[in-house]
């Protein structure tokens, strides 16, 4: 009979031994938790602090019913941040000149996210099941954000016009996370076992950036807000799609990450994180996103078994799940047995 324990996602993180292999997801949509569970409750969010209690029981417990020892949630930082929106709906970025740089509410930005995010954290730490913690927290990292309040293709005609500039927005958006997770850590940081946030650095062939600028615009900001996350005796997680294995041993040595999660088949077979990366990080994942979705049921269960005997094959440091995310496309009969595949595995 399982029963949650979120030692066991620690110790994953940490890179050590656990009872079982745990299960882990960057993110589900709460429309999928709906079609499995029968019971609607994704409304509930936008609600008073009773409705979001009521979320988060509902959220929380599906959690726990699934298998898993802690409830990811994050509270992403660029939708508060003023005219942000390049980076998800494609709006025109808000940041082209230094006139706009300078004039930009960056001191505003932290207490703009408390007051939007206080009570969904508050509400999930009330909720949160006996024997679970909470993996996640602020979400975004430093290149989303700048990208979020620039688009990409602009901020590399910023690279190109004003080199200054460029990289003053690096420095500013990290010590505005900086500020924002320092808050975070010290009112919610009890809630959380792990910490992580999201940047996904890379596409299917390369970084987005040059290396060189990852190196020394990103990195640095990495390791000061992990930095933090240790010194409150947590691991940290990075959550990093695309093609980066041209920074990862900088984001490994430098940044000083516990664990990395995402992978994609099309970008490199899961055991070369194993085989590259096992000895120095946890590596959360496994499950590429597009085989779930679109392989027929038997080659599933030969799929989910085959990435499950690798994972149990280096025996620590392992969390499984999907490569990415369950987002509402994903088929919840799918994803349900990807869960049964993995349970019956580890004898739940």
């Amino acid at each position: 009979m399982f029963s949650p324990d979120y030692s066991n996602i620690v110790n994953a993180a940490r890179n050590g031994k656990s009872p079982h292999i745990p299960l882990y997801e960057h993110a589900i949509s709460t429309s999928v938790m709906e079609k499995m569970t029968g019971k609607k409750f994704a409304d509930l969010w936008g609600g008073k602090y009773k409705d979001k209690l009521e979320f988060f029981n509902r959220y929380c417990g599906f959690f726990r019913d699934s298998g898993y020892d802690a409830v990811s949630f994050e509270c992403c930082v660029g939708p508060v941040m003023p005219g942000s929106g390049a980076l998800g709906n494609h709006k025109e970025g808000v940041i082209k000149t230094r006139r706009d740089f300078d004039a930009y509410p960056w001191d505003a930005v932290p207490d703009m996210y408390f007051e939007r995010y206080r009570d969904f954290f508050l509400a999930l730490g009330e909720a949160m099941p006996a024997g679970m913690k909470a993996i996640g927290g602020v979400g975004n990292g430093v290149f989303e954000c700048v990208q979020d309040i620039t688009g990409f293709e602009k901020l590399c005609y910023i690279k190109a016009d004003d080199e200054d500039l460029y990289e003053a927005l690096f420095a500013k958006v990290g010590d505005m996370l900086v500020r924002i997770w320092e808050r975070f850590l010290r009112e919610f940081g009890d809630s959380y076992c792990v910490c992580r946030f999201g940047d996904d650095l890379g596409f299917k062939s390369n970084t987005l950036l040059n290396a060189g600028d990852i190196r020394k615009l990103i990195i640095p900001h990495y390791r000061r807000i992990v930095d933090l996350v240790h010194a409150n005796n947590k691991p940290f997680l990075l959550h990093s799609c695309g093609c980066i294995f041209n920074v990862m041993d900088e984001i490994i040595s430098v940044a000083g990450i516990d664990a990395k999660h995402s992978n994609e088949d099309v970008i490199a077979s899961w055991s070369r994180w194993i085989d590259d990366y096992g000895q120095k990080i946890g590596n959360f994942g496994g499950i590429d996103t597009d085989a779930l979705c679109a392989s027929n049921t038997g080659d599933l269960v030969s799929y989910i078994t085959g990435v499950y005997r690798l994972c149990e094959k280096k025996g620590h440091g392992i969390a499984i799940g999907s490569g990415n995310s369950i987002p509402d496309y994903v088929d919840p009969d799918r994803y349900g047995q990807m869960l049964d595949i993995i349970r019956s595995l580890r004898g739940d």
